[in-house]
């Protein structure tokens, strides 16, 4: 039977347990993009899980919506991302870089321009930006003409994250994002080659997956994907054809894992009245499997050992409990994150402060 602290090999990265450190925007780059020094310690101070998954990181300007998210478009974003690896790595933890492009969440007071999606439409809401919550405007369509380019952006960016040390990548095609807004068919109106039937919606995501791969080694490349409810005003109407069909022609791409941020009916972070689509795609994708949303360690253990994943990704219970797999190991009980204002601010607080469990105080 698996158990949750066997060994897992994904793709060329071996990992020592299945018990995964979720991407966590955590903002604590600068207006430039840059990741600042600080970060060294947050991530090396987590590297006993299996395996990080960085935050977030834009590929471009056009596609950073969220301020002080650090980036991989530029040379000194990839030197400052240097250490951040090497700490990881001292530390005896691995590390891939999650690539995201926000599409029509990024406000224009961010990015300088109009920001683009998979058809012209507004998401709900309010974006993020230096001068506070402004509401959305609206995105026009990527143009057939611009695809290459936004494509290039993604295989720039992975190759500059293994330039600065990271294991491998991973594509955020989840949450609603640019990826996310192509899938499903409440923000893709298209007619054209990306619109309409699944396989033309799902083929930007095949595309950016295919030339990461082709860059930086399959082996290396990794997919996100949130099948089920509505995130950020995207939704399907009938998501399991959708990503079953995704995860097959991932899975022929032969990328390293497949990880599912799927909303469950009671989630604390979202819920959705939309049924699991993990079990089929469980069929679907032969690869490693890696399952996120709101998991106990009971229920992680559980799903691990009942093969419905290889492994779970831990999101939140990451943010205070820097060694969360040896309180998993042991029993330990498990902090609680403080005041969650602390969770996207620039400062020490409720970052790298959270203390190691330390059983002689219990």
């Amino acid at each position: 039977m698996t158990s949750l602290f066997d060994p897992l090999a994904a793709g060329a990265l071996s990992l020592p347990n299945r018990i995964l450190m979720a991407p966590l925007t955590r903002a604590r780059g600068t207006r430039a993009h840059v990741p600042t020094p600080r970060m060294i310690d947050y991530y090396r101070q987590r590297a006993g899980a299996g395996l990080i998954i960085s935050e977030a990181a834009p590929i471009s300007v056009e596609g950073a919506g969220w301020p002080y998210s650090p980036g991989f478009w530029t040379e000194e974003q990839v030197a400052a991302w240097q250490p951040v690896t090497q700490a990881v790595h001292e530390a005896g933890g691995r590390i891939v870089a999650q690539l995201w492009h926000m599409g029509r969440l990024v406000h224009p007071a961010m990015s300088g321009s109009q920001p683009v999606s998979a058809s012209a439409t507004r998401a709900p809401g309010e974006g993020h930006t230096y001068e506070g919550r402004q509401p959305y405007v609206e995105a026009r369509a990527l143009r057939l003409d611009e695809i290459p380019a936004l494509i290039a952006d993604y295989v720039t960016a992975a190759r500059n994250a293994i330039h600065a040390g990271f294991d491998g990548v991973q594509i955020h095609a989840a949450n609603g994002y640019l990826i996310d807004q192509f899938l499903r068919d409440s923000t893709n109106h298209r007619t054209d080659a990306y619109g309409g039937p699944i396989e033309h919606r799902a083929r930007l995501l095949l595309e950016v997956t295919r030339a990461v791969a082709d860059a930086v080694g399959a082996d290396r490349t990794s997919v996100r994907l949130s099948p089920n409810g509505e995130v950020n005003g995207v939704v399907d109407s009938d998501p399991e054809p959708l990503f079953t069909y995704a995860a097959r022609e991932l899975d022929k791409i032969g990328i390293a894992f497949l990880e599912l941020r799927e909303a469950r009916p009671n989630g604390a972070f979202l819920g959705s009245p939309q049924p699991p689509v993990s079990p089929a795609i469980r069929r679907a994708f032969k690869g490693v499997l890696v399952l996120n949303g709101d998991y106990t360690a009971e229920e992680a253990a559980a799903a691990v050992e009942n093969d419905k994943a290889d492994a779970i990704s831990f999101g939140r219970p990451f943010i205070a409990n820097p060694d969360l797999p040896e309180r998993i190991r042991h029993g330990f009980p498990l902090a609680q994150p403080g005041d969650m204002a602390t969770w996207y601010s620039q400062g020490d607080e409720g970052y790298a402060d959270y203390p190691r469990y330390d059983a002689a105080l219990a």
